[in-house]
């Protein structure tokens, strides 16, 4: 691509011409990409960051503080424990947490206030069981909602 447009070709059609001989010489066949649909972020506004935040999303870090990133830790944590399939789990996520929770609240980070407690272990398990409990009456609700009932006409 090193050669200079001629005096007298339009831009474009050299340009287009340019680019239909690389094509032809394979010169586009090896790019990272090839095939692949465009992403679906064009049509959002431009972000001078945009390289540094897709970096993030890949290798999965999070600018939040350190106290909000606890909180976010904690709900998810507590969201697991009542999908856990069993009750030793539950309290071994819910200490788990708990125990991250403690020690951020005798050692504050700079930033906002983590503004939560330890969860009680056994107010979660209590409420696992009464969801399992309540899940296990739906589905057999279900099974036996489909089924044909006698009937006692005479």
């Amino acid at each position: 691509m090193t050669e200079r447009k001629p005096p007298g070709v339009p831009f474009e059609s050299w340009v287009d011409k340019q680019i239909r001989d690389a094509e032809q010489r394979g010169e586009f066949d090896q790019l990272p990409g090839v095939g692949k649909p465009l992403p679906a972020d064009l049509e959002t506004p431009y972000d001078e960051l945009w390289w540094i935040r897709r970096k993030m999303a890949r290798e999965g870090l999070s600018v939040l503080p350190p106290t909000l990133a606890l909180r976010k830790e904690a709900e998810d944590a507590l969201a697991a424990a009542y999908a856990a399939p069993s009750e030793r789990i539950v309290r071994k996520i819910i200490t788990d947490v708990n125990v991250k929770l403690r020690d951020m609240m005798f050692k504050p980070p700079p930033g906002p206030p983590l503004g939560m407690k330890p969860y009680d272990v056994e107010a979660v398990v209590r409420e696992w069981r009464e969801r399992r409990a309540t899940a296990g009456r739906k589905t057999a609700g279900e099974t036996t909602a489909g089924e044909p009932t006698e009937r006692t006409d005479p």
